[in-house]
């Protein structure tokens, strides 16, 4: 079974794991049930979807009529207006079949006008407060990709007290200083106000090379003790939770890992995966800094 940690001020004890329902997009139901089937198998309790990812929430819903008191229920909404985060907030409602969302996240907010225009007049933002007091969902939160969404969501926290954060933390990209300085800052203020960090991208192994792609975006890790390693370098650190990959064929391997005590990998090991399997950061400043 997974260990399971307070989600930031919530009051919601969450698997330090979090099953990033992106995998289900592409899925017929007949295909993602045996998948939702391990999170029962290990104890998984927080989903994390939405409104993005292809038909995933529509693969959540019957679990949820089945389930719906065993899982904290997150989704997504990439509008940055009033209105179409409104519409988007029913619209997840709908397509999930409940009645409450448990977080609401605004999507990828990075991009400097998106970022105005969202937590500005009229923006998504109050949207999703509104939805909040009229009970639609319970909290709200803010993610993101690329070098510069550490340093934007201290910005966003500094707007609005979100209660959840969500952005890249693996090795290879705690290889970048800047990245590093910029995460380790906002940790330290998420610590201090009890907002809930969740990692993204754990078991990447580098971006597809050649134009190769298969299942994510990005080409994952799959020698089974480079992911168990991948995944201890995170959850050894009390603080996160880990959002799997959006491959399922993954998932397994990821919570056979995390049901493991989690020690710190050594960083000679670390190294060596980084060598042996020709790893890179999926985000460096100035080149790669979009998915």
């Amino acid at each position: 079974m997974i260990d399971r940690s307070p989600f930031g001020n919530t009051g919601h004890q969450s698997s330090r794991v979090i099953f990033g329902a992106a995998a289900l997009g592409g899925m017929k139901q007949e295909k993602a049930d045996p998948i939702l089937d391990l999170l029962l198998e290990y104890g998984i309790n927080h989903i994390d979807t939405a409104a993005a990812y292809g038909d995933s929430e529509l693969r959540i819903a019957p679990w949820m009529r089945q389930h719906r008191e065993r899982f904290f229920l997150a989704t997504k909404t990439g509008d940055r207006s009033y209105q179409g985060a409104r519409d988007s907030v029913h619209r997840s409602l709908e397509r999930l079949g409940v009645n409450q969302i448990d977080l609401i996240q605004l999507h990828n907010l990075v991009a400097e006008d998106e970022w105005q225009t969202a937590l500005g007049p009229h923006g998504a933002l109050e949207a999703l407060v509104e939805a909040r007091e009229q009970g639609l969902v319970r909290f709200i939160g803010v993610t993101g990709h690329g070098t510069q969404v550490p340093a934007m969501h201290r910005r966003s926290l500094e707007r609005f007290p979100f209660d959840s954060v969500l952005f890249p933390y693996n090795f290879t990209m705690l290889g970048i200083p800047q990245y590093t300085a910029d995460a380790e800052a906002l940790l330290k203020l998420c610590g201090e106000r009890q907002i809930a960090t969740q990692t993204i991208k754990s078991v990447a192994r580098r971006r597809w090379q050649n134009g190769e792609r298969k299942y994510s975006w990005y080409e994952p890790l799959t020698d089974r003790d480079a992911i168990r390693r991948a995944v201890h370098f995170v959850l050894s650190r009390p603080a996160l939770f880990l959002n799997t990959s959006s491959d399922a064929t993954l998932l397994r391997d990821t919570l056979d890992a995390a049901s493991l005590s989690p020690t710190q990998p050594a960083r000679a090991e670390m190294e060596a995966d980084v060598a042996r399997y020709a790893m890179e950061p999926l985000f460096v400043p100035g080149v790669s800094d979009t998915i």
